[in-house]
Order: structure tokens, then sequence, then C-alpha cells
């Protein structure tokens, strides 16, 4: 074989080498959790007897992935770049609700929908909103849930509810951001808690104490 004929591959291999430079580097990817701090429920109340399955609520779009959704505009949305929840949207506020639950104290059992123990009731949702928007130039954090509280076989509706909530961000860093999203969701799961348990209490036929 002549070297001639030798430095041609070589030259193949080299500009392979060579190009390989310009390949862009994967994105680094931030995963975060969803903030929580403990909620300020009223204490000394009754105690209910009766347990509550709280399945993952229905998800709408791109809210039921791990990306985090922003509405830079009335009507486009997009997503944080390099970051993403640890869990999907949906499962990571039905955790938050059900640490609601577990901290509120009322029902005598709270768990989630892959729990094979029978339930007395269920708390089915679905969520239309768990994103960032801008109001006015600043983001604000949104969450719209739709809840129905039902027996243990989930067909026969006992109440339903709407649930929004908006939360201001201190600015538009995602780390604030995140912060938002923590503080709404303790808002949120607060009054379905609270919504929840007074309508099984009812159900039960329990009624409060006079004052």
């Amino acid at each position: 074989m002549s070297l001639r004929l030798f430095a041609i591959p070589l030259l193949i291999v080299l500009s392979f080498i060579s190009g390989c430079n310009v390949v862009p580097e994967a994105e680094s990817v931030r995963q975060f959790m969803l903030p929580q701090t403990p909620i300020d429920f009223e204490t000394g109340r009754q105690q209910i007897q009766a347990n509550l399955r709280v399945q993952t609520p229905e998800p709408s779009g791109v809210i039921g992935g791990r990306r985090i959704a922003v509405l830079p505009g009335d009507s486009e949305i997009q997503t944080y770049r390099g970051a993403r929840w640890s869990e999907a949207a949906p499962a990571l506020l039905r955790d938050r609700m059900i640490e609601a639950f577990i901290e509120n104290g009322r029902l005598a059992s709270v768990y989630d929908g892959e729990t094979g123990v029978a339930a007395d009731y269920q708390l089915l949702s679905r969520l239309r909103a768990f994103q960032s928007e801008y109001v006015d130039g600043e983001p604000q954090v949104r969450i719209l849930l739709d809840a129905i509280l039902t027996g243990s076989d989930g067909r026969e509706a006992i109440a339903s509810e709407r649930f929004e909530i908006r939360e201001s961000s201190a600015s538009e860093d995602i780390d604030a951001v995140v912060q938002s999203f923590g503080r709404a969701s303790d808002r949120l799961s607060k009054q379905v808690v609270e919504w929840a348990t007074e309508q099984i209490g009812e159900a039960r036929g329990f009624r409060p104490s006079p004052e």
C-alpha cells in the first residue's frame, strides 16, 4: 500500500475528530421538588372517622409532565429552559395535598390512588393550570384545580368546587418562581383540605359543637 493511499482514510478520521468539537454539549438540567411549609390549621377540631383516597389530578396539556410551564404572553405557552420538576406536576400537587390532609389530622387516614386499601371517599380533580404567567410584566404563579368529592366507588359526586390560586414571584429567576409554586400549592392545599373535610363531616352527620 502506498503512503498516498494510506493518507486518505487518515485525513477522514482526523476530519471526523475535528468535527466533534462543534457538537453542542448536552443541556444541563436542574430538577426541583415542590417547596413545602407547614400549614397553619385550626386546632382542637373533632376527628372524623373516615378514610380518603386522593387521586392524582388529571392534567391539561403540557402541565401534565415534568417541564415547568410559563406563559410569557396571553396565549403562548412555553417551558423554562434547563429546569424540570422532580416528578410530573400533578403527582407533586397530589402529594402536597395528601401531606396537608395529614397535617390537618381530622380524617382517620388519607392515601393516594395507588394504595389498595378501601376508602370511604375519593377526591378526584382536574388540574387546569399549573404555570407561571406574566401579569403587567411581572411573573405570577397560577394554579387552577377543579375538585370532585365522591363516595367509595368514585361514581356518585357528593360535592364539587373550583380552586384558583395566584402567587406573585419575587423575580423572574427560576429559584424564585419555584418558591412561588410552593407557596401557591400550600395555599391551595389548605383550601382543598378545609373544603373536603367539611363535606365529609356533613356526609357523616357530623355537626360542630355550639360555641
